[in-house]
């Protein structure tokens, strides 16, 4: 298939493979998912009633005080052990190599099936200067962009530093979460080839 260069006036041969594939929402949202579950720290931990410091002797007599305790450790006392307390854990979940590549694909065609995928030769900022990053933007016509390219120099990611709404990559830092959460994607011709190459 053939996507339009913006500015250029040429067209780019795509792998269908790549940029042709059949959108599948669950696979997708598995990758998604367990992207983002990945980044999780999973570090939560608290004390149960036999993690918690202090005597164990019975703090009452066991007749005529009401409830019968051991100790205070109890969870229904204030200062007590947790019940069912956190533990550290991973969240991580088994996602394999093809699933994630397919799911990458599966985004990038949706993408250029929608007209949300912007080819461009060259994304180029001559001085790290946000004002001359809004106005490439501008010129693009697009919103909440997500621009991707082979190798993203240091002058471009200081000029969307100050951008809430715009993000830079570079093809070796791209995931399906960044790609979901874009309004468009601005992918120059270099990208490209080196996307198919990695995903091919």
């Amino acid at each position: 298939m053939d996507l339009a260069v913006i500015g250029s006036g040429q067209t780019l041969s795509v792998s269908d493979a790549v940029f042709g594939r059949e959108f599948s929402e669950d696979l997708v949202h598995q990758v998604v998912v367990a992207y983002r579950n990945a980044g999780r720290a999973g570090t939560k931990a608290q004390k149960s009633r036999s993690d918690m410091s202090g005597t164990t002797k019975k703090f009452k007599k066991q007749k005529g005080g009401g409830a019968r305790h051991g100790d205070y450790r109890a969870p229904i006392f204030v200062g007590g052990g947790v019940t069912f307390a956190a533990r550290p854990r991973s969240f991580a979940q088994k996602v394999n190599r093809k699933m994630y590549r397919a799911a990458i694909s599966a985004i990038l065609s949706e993408l250029a099936r929608q007209d949300r995928l912007k080819i461009v030769d060259a994304f180029v900022v001559d001085e790290p200067r946000t004002k001359a990053f809004v106005a490439k933007l501008a010129d693009l016509g697009v919103s909440r962009p997500l621009i991707v390219t082979e190798d993203a120099s240091e002058s471009l990611y200081l000029a969307a530093r100050n951008v809430p709404y715009a993000e830079v990559r570079d093809v070796q830092g791209l995931d399906p979460v960044a790609l979901v959460g874009a309004e468009y994607v601005v992918i120059t011709t270099d990208a490209v080839k080196k996307i198919e190459e990695w995903l091919a």
